[in-house]
């Protein structure tokens, strides 16, 4: 279907608007509200230790929440097809935001890791927004180039130079949980697009020896592959993040210690209110309260996949798919290194883990998903 073919169905074909998918809408409220709660209860005694007030993490949580949320009624109430003029922009920004980050005087080194912009009192993560503005390029190109996608250079080409600019940029960071994300969800919309798969298979041929170097060439993360296979081979260092998160859902049992009544938190778990807060989760929620945030994203991921297949046009299907993609993998990322199935990597958990960035993003998303499903078909 070319370019103009999708001007004509969008302009004159669109199915009048109606009432958003609730079902997402509730599911959205509903991690949110878990969120809340297990922020607080997974930062409080961190937060009492390190800045002597133990609602610190959970003020500014609902300080980006606020903004999340205004940000996602703002995007509900913007036409999908009205997003499509800012996509160059949007695009523009996310490349001068992974420069900046890497300036000493803007970016903020945290961990050896410079992933952070300093905004006031605020820090912000570029790879964030790179997530969005790249469904928004792809989404946008993909359907520009619709009848040359199996032509190397002017269907796939410029989608790859893209993609290898954010690469690096983020390779440089470094950010690999990231470029992780972002080229699945970049090479599964090129491949739903009708991107030839050979192209596909030797870009990723092309990356292995990237990714090699990146995980094998450097000492902590050949050391986390290692513990990801063997965790007990080293408990004390290594394989101790991975060991305290099985503690964690093994104190939990079925029905959980109760809120607040976690130990694992209590300078066990790293990170405890951000990568690992799934665990907390398990521990004081247990079996049920673990079981419960995997149906309520299950329904929106299943919701989320069902606006795509019912979206009015070819744009509003890839972005409605993006975003659904870029959400799903990284709660099965978050989930799989917290039950010891992936190797662990600082994601946070979508809706759930401390505000920030990615939460303002996700928020974001949701917007313009709700925004998508007020024209589905059928």
């Amino acid at each position: 279907m070319n370019f103009i073919t999708c001007n004509f169905i969008t302009d004159y074909c669109m199915p009048k608007k109606r009432t958003f998918d609730s079902i997402i809408f509730v599911c959205t409220i509903a991690l949110i509200g878990i969120g809340i709660v297990m922020v607080y209860s997974s930062s409080a005694v961190m937060a009492m230790e390190k800045f002597n007030d133990p609602q610190f993490f959970l003020k500014r949580h609902i300080m980006w929440l606020i903004l999340g949320f205004i940000s996602m009624i703002a995007m509900m109430r913007i036409d999908y097809r009205e997003i499509r003029r800012f996509t160059y922009p949007v695009l523009i920004v996310s490349i001068i935001m992974l420069i900046l980050v890497l300036i000493p005087y803007f970016g903020k080194e945290v961990g050896g890791a410079r992933r952070w912009l300093n905004i006031g009192s605020f820090s912000f993560q570029p790879a964030e927004l790179v997530k969005f503005s790249l469904i928004l390029f792809l989404s946008h190109s993909l359907v520009k180039r619709g009848d040359y996608l199996r032509d190397f250079t002017y269907g796939y080409l410029p989608h790859l130079v893209v993609i290898g600019v954010f690469f690096m940029l983020i390779l440089i960071q470094p950010d690999l949980g990231s470029i992780v994300v972002i080229t699945v969800v970049a090479f599964i919309l090129m491949f739903v697009a009708g991107v030839r798969f050979s192209f596909l298979l030797s870009s990723f041929l092309m990356m292995v020896p990237f990714l090699y170097m990146a995980v094998f060439n450097i000492g902590y993360r050949r050391k986390r592959i290692k513990a990801f296979l063997d965790p007990w081979s080293d408990p004390m260092d290594t394989g101790f993040q991975t060991i305290q998160s099985f503690i964690a859902f093994g104190r939990g049992g079925f029905f959980g210690l109760g809120l607040g009544e976690g130990k694992q938190k209590l300078f066990y778990l790293p990170e405890p209110h951000t990568d690992f807060i799934f665990s907390v989760l398990g521990e004081e929620m247990g079996f049920i309260g673990v079981t419960a945030v995997v149906i309520l994203f299950l329904i929106f991921i299943v919701r989320g996949i069902r606006v795509s297949l019912r979206s009015p046009d070819i744009y509003g299907m890839y972005l409605s798919l993006g975003i659904i993609l870029t959400i799903g993998i990284q709660v099965v990322i978050n989930m799989g290194m917290a039950i010891g199935l992936l190797p662990t990597k600082g994601l946070p958990l979508p809706f759930i883990s401390v505000g920030g960035s990615s939460l303002l993003i996700s928020m974001v998303s949701v917007g313009v998903l709700l925004n998508i499903s007020e024209y589905t078909i059928g």
